[in-house]
Formats: structure tokens, sequence, C-alpha cells
């Protein structure tokens, strides 16, 4: 990842606490030690986002009603903040940890009648909400993330565009050059650009701070459902349809790698305190883990049936956190470090088979904004 200029104390704070549990687990084994779920209190509120926040709390955005939550690693929900300018067009979305030490997240929308949320929300530890007004109309933001130059990235869906909002509000649009593209998630890469898919025309895009953009074409078109950039420098991205994980180097070398699990449609996708990406099975209900290399070493179920487990966030106590979007709930996947076993991993009889790789160079098509 590029160089931030200007690293806030909360983000060094931050980048060192995972930094120290990547090494605690660097020479050892991961193993699960079950998955404990937390219910929210208001029925049906739909747990969306997650993120671990700079406090040592969870925070979750609830989609049905219109609130950013907050429990902490025992699992005690401890506050609910309703959004100020709720409305049945509200819908927080994907939520982050800024640099400021606040939490910012996306008011995704619903409806057209109230302008599709077409908000950034921000929000403090002691739960004081700001929000801002997008400039254009109907723009549905989604994805959200820190970027290199210490502002809040996020993609636009109807709108098109990539957006940038710095911590003291100023906002700036970026338009993507395929028309209709349809952007929905967006992380920060290891060469310090910005990373986002574009759901309709089947891309993985590509944006630098100052607006140039290349786009490339997806091996299997599909929907998205989350993206991270692994500790392997490389982005990694959910299938949502073709049920596989991809990953695209900086180069633009895209490989795609199947999930056991018929159906499965992945959704969030996180890096794990080992080093391996976590991710969601949103129709599996399951919880999945993924080497560097492409091998899914473990499935884990979650216990309510039919939960659609979401967005997923490795959380400062060093466990997996997600929601658990119709089962209302908020689940830990209780980590636990062991010495290394030849041995298959628990709850497995048989090993998953390596995957067979489907990999090709694709061509970029440069455009500047």
């Amino acid at each position: 990842m590029g160089g931030r200029p200007g690293r806030s104390r909360v983000e060094t704070l931050r980048s060192s606490w995972l930094f120290a549990l990547l090494l605690i687990v660097s020479a050892a084994t991961v193993r699960s030690q079950g998955i404990v779920e937390f219910p929210l209190p208001q029925a049906n509120s739909s747990p969306s986002g997650i993120a671990a926040g700079p406090d040592g709390d969870i925070w979750i955005t609830e989609y049905a009603t219109n609130k950013i939550g907050r429990l902490t690693t025992a699992g005690a929900v401890e506050d609910e903040f309703p959004i100020p300018m709720a409305s049945s067009a509200t819908k927080p979305g994907v939520i982050v940890t800024g640099p400021d030490g606040n939490l910012w997240f996306t008011e995704f929308g619903a409806t057209p009648e109230a302008n599709y949320g077409n908000r950034i929300g921000r929000i403090t530890s002691m739960g004081a909400i700001t929000e801002f007004t997008l400039p254009g109309l109907a723009s549905q933001p989604d994805g959200i993330t820190v970027g290199p130059d210490n502002s809040l990235w996020f993609a636009e869906v109807f709108g098109n565009k990539i957006g940038r909002i710095t911590p003291a509000g100023a906002i700036t649009e970026f338009t993507v050059p395929t028309l209709g593209g349809r952007p929905n998630y967006i992380t920060t890469g290891s060469d310090g650009a910005l990373w986002f898919n574009e759901g309709a025309a089947g891309k993985i895009g590509r944006v630098t701070t100052s607006g140039a953009f290349n786009e490339f074409q997806m091996l299997t078109p599909s929907a998205v459902g989350g993206m991270v950039t692994g500790p392997d420098g490389n982005v990694w991205f959910t299938e949502f349809n073709a049920n596989k994980i991809g990953r695209i180097t900086p180069a633009g070398v895209m490989t795609e790698f199947p999930i056991p699990t018929a159906g499965s449609s992945p959704g969030g996708i996180t890096v794990g305190p080992d080093g391996a990406l976590w991710f969601t099975e949103t129709k599996g209900n399951k919880i999945g883990r993924m080497t560097t290399s492409g091998e899914v070493t473990n499935e884990y179920a979650v216990p309510t049936a039919s939960s659609t487990p979401f967005n997923i966030a490795t959380g400062p106590d060093g466990n997996i956190w997600f929601t658990e979007n119709t089962g209302n709930k908020v689940a830990r996947l209780q980590l636990t470090v062991g010495t290394p076993t030849p041995t298959p991993p628990r709850g497995k009889p048989n090993p998953i088979p390596t995957p067979k790789e489907h990999t090709r160079v694709v061509p970029f098509e440069g455009h500047q904004q």
C-alpha cells in the first residue's frame, strides 16, 4: 500500500494491534472454537455493515431500523443511535473507522421518493451523528473505505461515480468511464489507488487519488459482495453469482477460486488475524476461510438456519465478527492459536480439494478523469 501522509494517532494504533495479531499467529495455526450469536434488541433490524471501532467495540449498521449500533466484544449491545435524517430511504450500509477516530457510513437508501439516502454519515464514539448530502440526486452510496490520502472514498451505485469526502466534509466525485457501470464496493490497494467493482458492467475498476481510471473485465461477470486488499498485496473480491472468490494483482492479472459449497453466494470478505481471507456465504449460511493461495481450508456453519451472514470484519479482540442480516444477530467466530498440524481441519472429515485456478491477464482500458 502506498504511504499515507499524516497518519493519525488512531490509525497508527489500529494498525499496531492488527500487526501485533499477525505477528502472534505468523507461525501458528488458527482454529475456530465455535460461533457465538448475539441477538439485537429490536426485531427485524437487518444488521448490515460491521467494523472494529477505535474504542475497542464492534459497530454495526441496522439497515431496516435506520440505526447505528455498538456492541462490546463480549456481545452486549451497549447503544443504538437513531440516524437524525432517518426515513424509509436512509438505510445505512457499509461502515468503517475513519482516520479521524470517528466511524463513517453510507446511507444506501431504498426508494426514489427520498432520493435513495444520498448521504454519507459520520458518528463519534459518543454517538453524535453528522450527515453530508452528496451533490447529485439519487446517487445511492454503498461501499466506503479509508483512502491513502486520509480521506474516505465511496462508490455511488446510481450516480456511477467514485466519491471522496475529507474528514471535514468536503466532497469530490469522479465519474466512472463505463456508462451504467454501477460501482458497489471499494478498497484501497497496495499500490495506493482505489479499487472497486462495477456490478452492471462485470468489471473491476481502479482509480488514482487524482481521478485516473483503469478498468479490467472480470473473468466471470458477477455481482460482487465485498472487496479487501490481502496481505499478499492483491485485491480480493467475492463473486456473488459465480460462487467464487476473485483475486486481481496491481498489474491486472485476475484469478478465480471456486467455493466448495454450491450456490453459497459469497458476500462480505475481510483479512483475518492469521493472514487468511475470511468471507460470508449468504445462501450457504457459512463462514469460509481461504488462504492467499486460493485454498478453502474451512467452512463453518452458522448456528441459526437461513440467517444470511452478510458483512464481516476482524474485531479488536482478534476474532472474526459478522452480521446476520435475516437472523437479526451479530455473531463472533471465536479463534484460538494452536501449533501447526498436518491433520485435516477440525470438523471436516475429508480435506477440501485444492481448487482449480482460472487465470488470465486482463488488458486494461485507461481513462483520465
